[in-house]
């Protein structure tokens, strides 16, 4: 089984991953791909679409995080039974005060503004060391969540870090003048264990995952892109808790 449709040529490692995983998604939806089926190999889908095993990556990346698809060690990459409804709102939040969530929501919206632009300009400006430091950070974040403890200290770190690179010190002082509430999960829960919530954190880390490869190949566009589907899938995943958690109107 492959996919027919071919990519045409495009510009920017950001824009060609987004397109290839798009067609890939359709293909999954439109029954192309049946749940439990396989997807062609890595250098398949590199060769049907004429981009690299990096954009292939970066594309089942994005797929593993919307829950489309589970890479299987030494088998492949196999579509899931039963994908999730997009924006679906982490169960570990279920019963916050509706308040609060509206809240981070706005927050949410005005850190897009900011950290989208900061991530473009860290995929500019950064230096060797401020690039270091960023994956590090990255990796400090993996390791907390692979402990099972809680990744809002290290989280944070991570944005800090993105920020710094820009550069321009006032992305940084945004972000610290906001302190370790600009993380979502921080802000809104008491418990800081976060064995309850393996598959939201895994599709975090794919997000963050994007987001440092763009930055670190130089991919302005790639950066920007990955931040605002980090910043906007968030969004979404409390506006959602927002609407489950209001009560009817009498």
């Amino acid at each position: 089984m492959s996919v027919q449709t071919k990519l045409e040529p495009g510009t920017g490692t950001g824009t060609l991953t987004s397109r290839l995983g798009d067609t890939l998604r359709r293909a999954i939806t439109g029954g192309q791909f049946p749940p439990g089926s396989k997807l062609p190999s890595e250098a398949q889908l590199s060769e049907i679409h004429g981009v690299s095993r990096t954009v292939v990556r970066e594309a089942i990346a994005a797929l593993r995080a919307d829950r489309l698809v589970e890479p299987r060690q030494g088998a492949g990459v196999f579509v899931l039974d039963t994908p999730p409804v997009a924006g679906a709102a982490p169960l570990f939040l279920q019963g916050v005060d509706p308040v609060r969530v509206s809240s981070m929501i706005e927050l949410l919206e005005l850190r897009t503004a900011v950290e989208v632009e900061a991530a473009g300009l860290a995929a500019l400006r950064r230096s060797p060391a401020q690039e270091e430091v960023i994956i590090e950070r990255h990796y400090a974040v993996r390791a907390c969540l692979n402990a099972g403890i809680s990744s809002v200290e290290a989280d944070f770190a991570l944005h800090l870090a993105i920020a710094e690179a820009t550069n321009n010190p006032r992305f940084r002082e945004f972000l610290a003048m906001i302190g370790r509430n600009v993380i979502p999960r921080g802000a809104l829960r008491n418990d800081d264990s976060e064995q309850d919530q393996s598959a939201y954190i895994a599709m975090l880390d794919n997000e963050h995952n994007d987001i440092v490869f763009a930055i670190s190949n130089g991919d302005e566009e790639g950066a920007r892109e990955a931040m605002r589907r980090h910043l906007r899938g968030s969004q979404a995943r409390y506006r959602t808790l927002l609407r489950e958690q209001r009560a009817p109107v009498r």
